[in-house]
C-alpha cells in the first residue's frame, strides 16, 4: 500500500440528501460495512420536504454530521456546503443513491496516495439493480466541439475486463474521491450548474492545473440508477441542456469556443428540440430553447472557481 506503516488518512465523506432519507440511510448503512478505518461522514440536506423526515437520518446515524441546508442548493452548492467543516485529507463526494463494497475506499486513497499530481479518482461503477452491469469503467476525453464524452464499458457485462488503473478523461461525480490540497489549490466545484456537467467542468480545471484524474478499476460502487430510466423531464433537460452550455463557455477559448457554442445553438439544440416535438414532447423542446435564452441572458459571473472559505466555527 502507499502510507508508511498502514497509517490511512481521515477520509471526510459527503453525501447529499434531497426528498430520499430512506435512501440516504440504506447508503450509511451500507457504509458503516466498509473495512477503511479512518472516516468521518457529513450529510447534507437540501431542504428536503417535511414529509421525507430529513432530521431522523441523524436520529438514526447520530455520529454522522448533520447539515441542513434552508433551500435545495443543487448538487455542487449541496456538496461545498460540508466542506468548511472536512478534517480530512481526501474527500469523498458520493451520491445517496449508492452502495458500497466493504474494501472499495483503500484501492481509491491508495491511488491519490502514490502520486501528489493525482487529484481526482473515481471507481467502477455498476448498476444496482441489474447485477454485473457496468454504468462506468472510465470516460472517454471530452469533445470540445460536441461537449460529449462517452463512459467506457457502459451496459457491458462485466467480466474484468475494466479491473484496470489509469488516468481517464473526465470524473464520475457519483462517486469520486478529490485530494483537499488540490481543492485548496485550484477551488471547489461551480456552484453555477446546479446540476450536470459541474464535475466535468472541475476536472478540467484540475488538469489545466496540472493535476491528474484516474479511474480505479479495482474500487466498486452500486449505483441505484436504473439502465433503462428514460430522461423525461423538464427540469432534467433544461439543466442538462444548460450546463453542456456552460461548460463550453467556461472552459473552451477563441475559435474552438466560438466553433463549440456555434454548434451548440445551431445545431445541437435544436436538432434536440426537433426531436423532442417530433415525440410529441413540446415541454421537453420548450425546456431545450429555455436553455439557450438563460444563456443569452447572462453574460457575466459565469467563470472561475470560487475558494474554500474555512470554518473558524
Amino acid at each position: 500500500m502507499a502510507f508508511e506503516d498502514k497509517k490511512w488518512p481521515l477520509v471526510s465523506v459527503i453525501t447529499v440528501n434531497y426528498n430520499q432519507s430512506k435512501v440516504t440511510e440504506e447508503f450509511l448503512s451500507s457504509f458503516e460495512k466498509i473495512t477503511y478505518p479512518e472516516t468521518e461522514i457529513f450529510v447534507v440536506d437540501n431542504d428536503s420536504k417535511k414529509e421525507d423526515h430529513a432530521e431522523a437520518i441523524k436520529e438514526k446515524f447520530p455520529y454522522i454530521h448533520f447539515i441542513q441546508n434552508k433551500m435545495n442548493l443543487g448538487f455542487a452548492a449541496g456538496n461545498n456546503a460540508a466542506l468548511p467543516f472536512c478534517k480530512g485529507k481526501y474527500i469523498l463526494f458520493i451520491n445517496n443513491d449508492t452502495e458500497v463494497e466493504k474494501g472499495f475506499l483503500e484501492p481509491l486513497v491508495d491511488v491519490l496516495g502514490s502520486d501528489s499530481k493525482i487529484a481526482m479518482v473515481s471507481p467502477k461503477i455498476h448498476y444496482f439493480h441489474t447485477p454485473n452491469t457496468l454504468q462506468f469503467g472510465g470516460f472517454t476525453k471530452i469533445n470540445p466541439v460536441t461537449i460529449r464524452n462517452f463512459a467506457i464499458g457502459f451496459g457491458e457485462e462485466d467480466k474484468g475486463q475494466y479491473d484496470v488503473t489509469c488516468e481517464t478523461g473526465s470524473i464520475f461525480g457519483a462517486a469520486m474521491l478529490v485530494s483537499m490540497d488540490a481543492i485548496n489549490k485550484v477551488g471547489i466545484m461551480a456552484e453555477n450548474f446546479f446540476l450536470y456537467y459541474e464535475e466535468h467542468d472541475w476536472a478540467d480545471h484540475m488538469k489545466r492545473a496540472g493535476y491528474k484524474i484516474y479511474y480505479q478499476g479495482k474500487s466498486l460502487v452500486y449505483h441505484k440508477e436504473s439502465i433503462s430510466t428514460i430522461k423525461d423531464s423538464p427540469f432534467q433537460i433544461f439543466y442538462l441542456t444548460r450546463g453542456r452550455i456552460m461548460f463550453a463557455r467556461r472552459n473552451n477559448k477563441g475559435f474552438i469556443k466560438f466553433l463549440s457554442l456555434f454548434y451548440l445553438y445551431t445545431i445541437a439544440v435544436p436538432k434536440q428540440a426537433l426531436a423532442f416535438l417530433l415525440k410529441g414532447r413540446a415541454d421537453l423542446s420548450l425546456a431545450s430553447w429555455k436553455s439557450v435564452l438563460w444563456h443569452w441572458t447572462h453574460y457575466r459571473n459565469i467563470y472561475g472557481l470560487p475558494h474554500l472559505a474555512q470554518n473558524k466555527g
